[in-house]
């Protein structure tokens, strides 16, 4: 469609909105009704951003302390030599929880946390584009990890390390549940992590102020998007892994066993692909907080912004060429040594480009020396300092010598810690303002920022020398008169101290923090984004257009004209919950999306689908087969009302420009959605045609093994032709529903339907043609590949008969036609993956072996 252009008068930064005549008495009172949260016990089905992100991130900083917890005692375990404070089984589960927990529970959703409450007060937004899918996000996150934690009281914990290497983790020498617990428990944290990055990307790029380009973009909105694409590209790797172990664990198929063609590496590539991106992963958008809160506390604009995010876009690129960086000991070859080690180097640079910047920020303005200034001065020291020592183990022949060793744990907590951790409680107490009725005490603060650097540094700098003169890590006592004695105690003291810093933070939390729902306690900083406009539920009265990247600083009025109502939709359109939807790159106004408010739905769909897994994880089959088809249909109830479709016309909103309440097509949010959720798919299938050529190297000459027939070429063949026939089916469905007259076209029903049974009977007969040759998935890793890619396959192939179930459905109830059509694109979209990715699937699982002479 045709946007209409802004106003020339948006090109100078004192420009006034035209129009300025008063607003109708009672429009904002109509703004504010459907924003209200719900009252009572239904409180909790609220899926406004202010409201759940601050669940979000009060859940992260509870799983930080009870991580911390177990830290403190595995210290206190280690302070003396020849300790008996905790059992060996017992320390194996503490250390296990503890680095779980940290990077599964805290980490990477409170990274995230943090933007689901500020993206949309700093983009302007009204809301996020899917609130229900972050609520959801949240309720999986929440319900699942205490369960998950939980088990530590009852000697269930997972046992074998963070990083669970088989086969210390295979049913051979992990027989116990132990393992099950973190397989199955962390994949729906990683379902939660992923939903909250579709909504991400969404959000960044389709909700905007007005004139927000790309190039006027905040820092961190940025560095969430780079971080949202690397969960996107990285996460679907652990995925994988989780499912390849619990396969081998559940169903004895050898993945990882090499007597019957595994190999255990296989899950270091696939755990290190994600694990090393990770690191990056919480890393971006603690450097996208330091960028905004240093300009603030300098009261200059940040040096070298463009500098700024090509290092952002620089390090998430290269990250993923470092996951070999955790493999030097492995025995890979020297070529790949050298490859990778510059690969581990060469990410300094970036790093290197951001830290410059803010220094020349800093310089170029007069830093004012607050609490979130202090502990931004301490993540650039501590970070520079672990970046330092990952320089050292970057190199393979100091790698080899520092492995499993303390070094690894100082390197690690300095970069975590330092990098992480400390720009985190920055922002904390920088944006408190935004959310409460008061600002946390700078008094306080100043004490919390002392203990917590002092303390880390008092506990992981003597790690370094305890790690360089012998200690392996993982272990839980030493012999006396090693030389490691003091070093542990002076350790144990530093992790005391750090966690009085953290016990003195929840005491100025619980002090100080009074949600506000629209009194804040304003623009305490001085600071010239948007978060610090006026804002409520329903974030600004009105959606400004900005011409700069801070524009409380370039446009003095912005302030009081957008609480006066003076720019885009400073009323509601519809009578509900609307955001404003813009173009990707340059942010101009392109249609109103209708948002869904509070519901039960989003809350019920993530409890069943936590208990799905945790029912599965004890072995408990029918149950979690029922919480998982009640799951589905809380999941399918939501989305039965988030489609209303144009029920009124475009609308005025200000400043002439009149826009539609309904798009489709590449214009909709959900269209972006669902590319973004094909993504996922795709590098979870790209993971496990990885496997099956990984494997395939590891048994030259046995791929397949002898005996083992391969089917004949008719049966991959009918199988491909059924596939290109429903997508052919779907095609002509989707040109009957292009016409101009919205009458439904009777036949688009039937075609869906003969659709799905051709799909259905593709991946039928190609089961059907594997059976045939009795090939064994639990014989050898060959058969267990071969089956593996079935079942990802068969997988999408159900899903695509729900979705094409319900799209008939909504056809059938009235609620799809030529022009509400939103439903049937995205169906579309993802029928044509799955067909795509069964094409493929079919080329490898019968074509290599018959490229390589298998046959």
């Amino acid at each position: 469609m045709n946007v209409p252009e802004l106003p020339k008068s948006f090109e100078r930064p004192d420009a006034e909105f035209p129009n300025p005549v008063p607003r109708p008495e009672g429009e904002l009172e109509a703004l504010k009704r459907p924003w209200k949260a719900p009252r009572g016990l239904s409180f909790i089905t609220a899926v406004n951003n202010t409201y759940v992100g601050l669940w979000y991130v009060g859940t992260a900083l509870l799983f930080f302390v009870l991580a911390g917890i177990l830290a403190l005692i595995m210290r206190v375990q280690l302070a003396s030599p020849e300790s008996d404070f905790v059992s060996h089984d017992l320390y194996n589960q503490l250390f296990t929880m503890h680095g779980t927990v940290m990077m599964f529970l805290f980490a990477v959703p409170a990274v995230e946390a943090a933007s689901v409450y500020l993206l949309p007060n700093m983009q302007a937004a009204r809301d996020l584009p899917f609130p229900r899918l972050s609520a959801y996000a949240f309720w999986a996150y929440f319900v699942g990890g205490l369960v998950f934690f939980g088990t530590i009281f009852f000697g269930l914990a997972p046992n074998g390390g963070w990083f669970m290497y088989p086969p210390l983790t295979s049913t051979k020498y992990s027989p116990a549940e132990n393992a099950d617990w973190w397989l199955l428990g962390i994949g729906f944290i990683e379902i939660s992590a992923i939903a909250g990055a579709i909504e991400i990307i969404v959000g960044v790029m389709k909700t905007r102020a007005v004139g927000m380009s790309l190039d006027k973009l905040p820092v961190y909105s940025w560095a969430m998007l780079v971080f949202a694409v690397m969960i996107v590209i990285g996460f679907p790797a652990i995925i994988l892994g989780t499912l390849l172990l619990e396969m081998e664990r559940a169903f004895d198929w050898p993945f990882f066993i090499a007597e019957r063609g595994g190999d255990p590496l296989l899950w270091q590539h696939l755990f290190w692909f994600f694990g090393h991106p990770e690191v990056y992963i919480i890393f971006l958008p603690a450097t996208g907080m330091v960028s905004m809160i240093v300009p603030t506390m300098a009261q200059t604009p940040l040096v070298g912004y463009r500098l700024v995010v090509l290092a952002l876009i620089a390090t998430g690129f290269l990250s993923f060429g470092l996951w070999v960086h955790h493999m030097f000991a492995t025995g890979l070859p020297k070529m790949s040594l050298g490859f990778f080690s510059a690969a581990s180097t060469a990410v300094a640079v970036p790093s290197g480009i951001q830290v410059f910047a803010w220094i020349a920020t800093i310089a170029s303005g007069r830093m004012k020396l607050t609490t979130p200034s202090l502990f931004i001065i301490g993540f650039l020291f501590v970070f520079t300092l672990g970046g330092l020592t990952g320089v050292m183990v970057a190199m393979a022949p100091f790698d080899w010598q520092a492995h499993d060793s303390y070094f690894v744990v100082a390197h690690l907590h300095y970069v975590l810690i330092g990098g992480m951790v400390f720009p985190l409680f920055a922002a904390i107490y920088y944006w408190v303002p935004v959310a409460s009725k008061r600002a946390l005490s700078e008094r306080l603060g100043r004490w919390v920022f002392g203990l917590m650097f002092l303390g880390m540094n008092v506990t992981f700098l003597p790690m370094h020398i305890t790690g360089l003169i012998g200690m392996p890590r993982r272990v839980y006592t030493y012999p006396v008169g090693m030389g490691w004695d003091e070093l542990n105690l002076v350790s144990t003291i530093g992790a005391f101290m750090l966690a009085a810093g953290v016990a003195l933070f929840v005491f100025d939390m619980a002090r100080n923090f009074r949600l506000a729902s629209e009194d804040n306690a304003g623009n305490v900083w001085n600071a010239g984004t948007l978060e610090w406009l006026p804002n409520g539920n329903y974030a600004t009265r009105s959606i400004p257009a900005v011409v700069s990247r801070e524009p409380l600083w370039d446009q003095p009025n912005l302030s009081k004209d957008v609480e006066d109502g003076r720019y885009y939709m400073p009323g509601t359109v519809t009578g509900g919950r609307e955001a404003l939807v813009t173009s990707p790159f340059d942010a101009r106004p392109q249609y109103i999306l209708q948002i869904p408010g509070p519901g039960w739905q989003p809350l019920l769909a993530a409890v069943f689908t936590a208990a799905f897994f945790l029912l599965l994880t004890v072995k408990f089959v029918f149950p979690a087969a029922i919480c998982g088809v009640l799951a589905l249909g809380c999941v399918i109830w939501w989305l039965w009302e988030t489609d209303p479709g144009p029920i009124r016309p475009p609308a005025d909103i200000g400043g002439g420009i009149v826009l539609p309440v309904y798009a489709t097509g590449p214009m909709n949010h959900s269209w972006w959605a669902m590319i973004v959720l094909m993504v996922v798919m795709g590098m979870v299938f790209t993971c496990l045609i990885f496997s099956y050529l990984f494997l395939w190297l590891v048994n030259p000459g046995a791929w397949p093994p002898q005996g083992v027939r391969i089917p004949d070429w008719i049966w991959p063949a009918l199988s491909a032709f059924l596939y290109c026939a429903s997508v052919a089916l779907v095609a002509v469905a989707s040109r009957q529903l292009r016409g101009e007259d919205r009458r439904k076209p009777r036949s688009v029903p039937i075609l869906i339907g003969v659709a799905l049974l051709l799909v259905g009977g593709a991946a039928a007969v190609d089961l059907w043609a594997q059976w045939q040759t009795a090939l064994s998935p639990s014989a050898h890793a060959y058969g267990a590949a071969v089956y593996a890619i079935m079942s990802l396959q068969i997988f999408l192939v159900l899903t695509t008969l729900v979705m094409g179930l319900y799209t008939i459905a909504r056809w059938l109830a009235g609620k799809l036609d030529t022009v509400r059509r939103t439903t049937f694109d995205n169906t579309m979209l993802f029928w044509y993956y799955t067909a795509g990715q069964g094409l493929v699937a079919l080329l490898v699982v019968h074509g290599f072996p018959r490229l390589t002479g298998g046959v």
